[in-house]
This record gives structure tokens, C-alpha cells and sequence, in this order.
């Protein structure tokens, strides 16, 4: 049974921005300016670019391949069904992990000295949101975008206008700048989510393309101001030890309406993160039981054509790991295996070479570009994960090691 396609330009658009919004700009920005200092802007722009690759092969495969599962159909079509379980396997523990953050990041705003409390009560409001179909989830996504432009935005401007506070920090090697651009980097992953919902977007091959553009470049601009904001405002201790550093650089300015105000858009947009990332999982989980490397009973729809089952189980999940993490150690966590993912997304994307191109010259030099493009973002993915904390390594090499297993296992 398809799902339902009730998603148009517009709410797919404002998915894939709230789906980016309130990852990085309220839990990620204070550890990427700890790392990165004054060069935070090199690395947001670092993490843009492997981001924006991975971009272009997903909305090509998505655009061919208008399914619910992300690259995890993508890589079980093109590349067999080793690496498509792989792909599944690492969508859903890092986006897992995500979804921890994001809960977090609601409950240290909305409140502090009781984050998991308010990160539980969170994650079951907005499982019930998500049970009432993908368009009241796209509305809410699309709001929760506008308010968090209009309030970032207009904060940030009074920053940079007030001009920066803490001296320089000295200049930091290129190695801190990956690293803090493969912690960023699980931000920016948010437009998966519009890959995810191929079977409930309006003509897929037009409008899931259009609206990963628009929203990859309204976020990024917006990352590069907060970060520049911010390491202009608080010390690179001081950023690396707060989860809600765009937060405490606006306390700085004074305002304690204005503070109250971007606490209140920092619990929507890590709302409407939470609320996208808690769907898309959900989604791969329904592909991986429809191909039985889950239990079938969580390929169950309800009768709003959405994936009950899986959507459920998936707020369990993150639900029970809730008081055993912290935000920043969640994102760490998500970051590895979600490269990872990508790598695979661009291999897929390497296998279509050349479908529906025109003939001649003109369709050549396209299919290389193409395919430079794939390769580009595939080195990317393997540098920032390399890039990585030793542990953040060793963690996503154990999740890739036990989803290969337990693929071997579920194709048995």
C-alpha cells in the first residue's frame, strides 16, 4: 500500500528548512565554534559544500526512485542489497541519536535542570503530531521555519551590529576545522527528510530537487551568520560548553524579552527537527520491514496513510535512551553514521550514469560532471568521518561492523 501524496512545493520546501533549522543552529554551533573558534565560518561553509553534494545525488535518486526509505532504497536498487541494509542500518541509529539531540534541546530551553523530563514529554507530543499525517507535519515544519528565520535572523543582525566582544583566538589548524565541520555536518542533514518522503510528494522529479535548493541555500546563509555571530560574542570555551550557545550570546545583548523570546524559538525549531527527524526514521524503518530486515508488524499504516507502527517503536527507541545522553555526545553520535549514509547515497548515485541524458557531446560532458560531482561528495563524507574524535570513529565503524552482520542474518 502507497502512501499518501499530499505534499506540494511549498510544504516541501518548508520540511527540508525546519528539518535543518533547529539542529544546527541551537545544539550544534556551540561545540563547532569551541573547535573552530574565528574560523567557524570555514567550517560551516566546509560542511555546506559535502552537504550540498550529497544533496545533488539524493535529489537525482529521489527524483528516479520516488519511494519511502531514502538511500536506503537508493543503495539496495543500485548497489545490491548489502549496502542498501547498510545504508538503512546507519539512517536509523544516527538519525536515532539525532532525534535524542534534538529532544534535548527542546527540554534545556523549555526546561533547564529538567531537560530529559521535558525531552520525554517532547518526543510523545510530537509522535502523536507526526500519527496525524505528513501534511499537519509539513505545516508545522514550515511554521516552525518562518518564526526561526525572523527571530534568528533579526538577533543576529543586533550581534553583528554591536560588533565583537572577545578578542581574536588564535588561529586554529586545519584539523579542528573538519572536525568542527563533521559535528556540523549532521545539521545540514536534515534535507534527507525530503528523500524519505518520495511517496508523499507531488510530482517527485520536479518538486523534491526544487525544494532541497531553496531550503540548502536559506540555511546555509543563515548557519554562516549565527557562527559568525557567535564566535564573535562567546569565548571558544565558553561556546563548547554550552548546548544552547546562540542562546547565551544573545543574553549577552541585554534584552531579557528578546532572551526570552529566541528560548521560545529555540523549543519550536528543535521541535520542528525533532518532529521531521521522528518521521523520516520512521520511514526507513517502514521500507527496511517491508523488505523484512525488520519485523513486518512495523510496515503497519494507519488509516491516514502513515506508518504507525514504525513511528511508535522509533519514539520508544529514543525515548528509553533519553537519560543516558547528553545533546553534544548524541551529536557526535549521529554525525559518523550519517556520513556514512551519504557515502552511500553518492555511490548510488555514480550507478546512473546516463539514464534519460541526451545523446552527444553535450550529454558526455553532463554525465562527467555528474559523476565528478558523486565522487567529490563521496571523498567528503570519508574525510569529515575520518576527521571525527577517535571515538566518534570507533563508534561508526561498530554500527557499519553490526549492520553488515545483522544483513548477512535478515537476507538469510
Amino acid at each position: 500500500m502507497a502512501l499518501a501524496r499530499v505534499l506540494g512545493p511549498v510544504r516541501a520546501t518548508g520540511l527540508g528548512a525546519g528539518s535543518m533549522l533547529g539542529a544546527g543552529i541551537f545544539v550544534a554551533v556551540g561545540p563547532v565554534v569551541g573547535r573552530a573558534g574565528d574560523a567557524a565560518v570555514p567550517a560551516v561553509l566546509l560542511a555546506a559544500m559535502v552537504a550540498g553534494l550529497n544533496a545533488t545525488a539524493s535529489a537525482r535518486l529521489a527524483r528516479r526512485m520516488p519511494a519511502a526509505g531514502g538511500t536506503y532504497v537508493f543503495a539496495r536498487e543500485c548497489l545490491g542489497p548489502t549496502w542498501g541494509h547498510l545504508a538503512g542500518w546507519v539512517f536509523v541509529v544516527g538519525k536515532t541519536a539525532s532525534c535524542a539531540a534534538m529532544a534535548l534541546a527542546v527540554g534545556a530551553h523549555l526546561w533547564p535542570g529538567h531537560a530529559t523530563s521535558a525531552a520525554i514529554l517532547a518526543v510523545v507530543i510530537l509522535t502523536l503530531v507526526d500519527l496525524a499525517g505528513a501534511r499537519r507535519s509539513a505545516d508545522a515544519l514550515t511554521a516552525s521555519a518562518a518564526l526561526v528565520v525572523i527571530v534568528v535572523g533579526g538577533s543576529v543582525l543586533l550581534l553583528l551590529e554591536r560588533g565583537a566582544v572577545v578578542a581574536p583566538a588564535p588561529l586554529t589548524d586545519g584539523l579542528d576545522v573538519v572536525q568542527a565541520a563533521a559535528l556540523l555536518f549532521f545539521a545540514f542533514a536534515g534535507y534527507a527528510r525530503l528523500a524519505t518522503l518520495g511517496e508523499e510528494v507531488r510530482d517527485p522529479e520536479r518538486t523534491i530537487p526544487r525544494a532541497v535548493a531553496v531550503s540548502f541555500v536559506l540555511v546555509t546563509a543563515l548557519y554562516l551568520l549565527v557562527a559568525l555571530a557567535v564566535s564573535r560574542t562567546l569565548p571558544a570555551d565558553v561556546a563548547s560548553a554550552s548546548d544552547r550557545a546562540l542562546a547565551d550570546a544573545v543574553d549577552t545583548l541585554g534584552h531579557p524579552a528578546l532572551s526570552t523570546v529566541v528560548a521560545a524559538t529555540a523549543v519550536v525549531a528543535a521541535g520542528g527537527a525533532l518532529l521531521s527527524l521522528l518521521g523520516g526514521v520512521s520511514r526507513t524503518v517502514l521500507a527496511m520491514s517491508r523488505d523484512r530486515h525488520l519485523p513486518a508488524r512495523l510496515a503497519r499504516e494507519s488509516s491516514r496513510g502513515v506508518p504507525a507502527s514504525a513511528q511508535v517503536a522509533v519514539s520508544l527507541v529514543v525515548v528509553a535512551a533519553l537519560p543516558f545522553v547528553g545533546a553534544v555526545e548524541a551529536v557526535a553520535a549521529s554525525s559518523g553514521c550519517v556520513l556514512v549514509y551519504y557515502a552511500l547515497t553518492n555511490a548510488s548515485a555514480l550507478t546512473l550514469d546516463g539514464h534519460g541524458l541526451p545523446a552527444g557531446a553535450p550529454g558526455r560532458r553532463r554525465r562527467a560532471a555528474l559523476r565528478m560531482l558523486a565522487r567529490l561528495g563521496a571523498a567528503g563524507c570519508l574525510l569529515l568521518v575520518l576527521a571525527l574524535p577517535l571515538a566518534g570513529v570507533l563508534w561508526t565503524l561498530a554500527v557499519v561492523l553490526v549492520g553488515l552482520l545483522a544483513g548477512r542474518v535478515t537476507r538469510r
